[in-house]
């Protein structure tokens, strides 16, 4: 026998409770399947979870819009950090600057390697270390490097602030809005659900057959388990062979 599936797609639910809005628009009180009650907890729900569901859909939307240019925004800030790094790196291999120069910028004296950039957190960390060690070695006498000036990196690192601190405003919109529907989602099942016990209740005087083809009415979803898919496909081949 085929068993009743609830939803397990926002669409589905949203399917779902719409069909039984739909009857209870069509169909007068005495004749509807599920009680009045929950014809009128469905009318409140529904607007509010349609709701949920699309202020979602638009956080999600407006998240992916910006990711490409936030994606962008970052690669240039860790390029021009690097870049300005290895700047420092090369005029110190030239004897132009003394090694123990990159301690203004945390770093250990006579050390080539550069830190790690491949983290938003790095970029933040570093890129505020390296804006400030170049101007506290200006001050103390040095030589201002070009190509990157440390005015460009810094128009570089504080456009990527700007646009990291707007994508997590982004993902913190996405974030309250899932947690809204996750919960809704909740409320829509227990609903769902409620509508159709009580329209299988009302139907229970028909026919397996006949409840089941009423009942698709109001939105119940039945599905058959693979074994007996199996075995109906069977005997459907099996008839077919017959009749050719």
């Amino acid at each position: 026998m085929p068993y009743r599936r609830l939803p397990n797609t926002d669409v589905a639910r949203l399917r779902a409770i719409e069909a039984g809005l739909d009857l209870g628009k069509r169909v007068a009180l005495k004749n509807l399947a599920f009680s009045q009650q929950t014809l009128e907890k469905l009318q409140t729900f529904y607007p509010h979870f349609l709701g949920a569901i699309r202020q979602l859909n638009i956080s999600k939307q407006n998240q992916f819009d910006r990711s490409k240019e936030y994606s962008e925004v970052f690669r240039k800030a860790k390029l021009y950090l690097s870049h300005f790094l290895q700047v420092v790196n090369f005029a110190i291999l030239r004897g132009e600057m003394k090694p123990e120069v990159v301690e203004f910028y945390g770093l250990q004296a006579n050390s080539k390697a550069t830190p790690p950039l491949n983290l938003e957190a790095h970029v933040m960390t570093w890129g505020e270390r390296i804006i400030e060690g170049e101007q506290k070695r200006i001050k103390s006498g040095g030589s201002p490097i070009y190509s990157p000036s440390i005015a460009l990196v810094k128009v570089h690192y504080e456009e990527f602030v700007d646009a990291y601190r707007h994508q997590k405003m982004l993902q913190n919109i996405t974030n309250r809005a899932s947690i809204k529907v996750s919960e809704m989602r909740e409320q829509a099942d227990v609903l769902i659900q409620e509508m159709w016990n009580e329209v299988e209740n009302s139907l229970a005087h028909l026919s397996d057959e006949e409840k089941r083809e009423k009942a698709s009415e109001y939105g119940i979803v039945y599905v058959y388990r693979a074994s007996e898919q199996k075995k109906m496909d069977i005997e459907n081949l099996q008839q077919s062979l017959v009749f050719s």
